[in-house]
């Protein structure tokens, strides 16, 4: 039951984080593409875990590490620069805070989940 478990997870966090970078990108770039979205947020959670891994341990220059790392992924995926993906990564958390919300409340997720980086 435990796999079915981190599988549940894993594709709801991959999915809310997709829908985040979706919005982002919409707003920013006028970007359109859910799958693009999906990849992206993929690629950015492995990047972030594999940096957060190997420089976490560092107080506040780990964490940023990541942070620029996950940001990195977005403006290589997204037109517009990194003011650009910052403004996509800063409407995904956004928009990913507000999903776990609405699923917290609907019982979905446990009002703690942290499937959101960052969150």
């Amino acid at each position: 039951m435990a796999l079915i478990d981190s599988i549940l997870v894993f594709v709801i966090s991959l999915l809310v984080g997709a829908v985040g970078i979706y919005v982002g990108a919409r707003v920013i770039t006028g970007a359109e593409d859910f799958s693009y979205a999906i990849i992206t947020a993929l690629i950015a959670s492995v990047v972030w875990a594999v940096v957060a891994f190997l420089f976490g341990w560092i107080p506040l220059l780990g964490p940023l590490l990541a942070l620029v790392a996950y940001l990195g992924v977005i403006n290589w995926r997204y037109p517009g620069g990194w003011l650009s993906a910052g403004g996509i990564a800063l409407i995904a958390w956004l928009a990913s805070l507000a999903i776990l919300y609405v699923l917290a409340v609907l019982g979905i997720v446990a009002p703690d989940a942290a499937g959101v980086v960052g969150a």
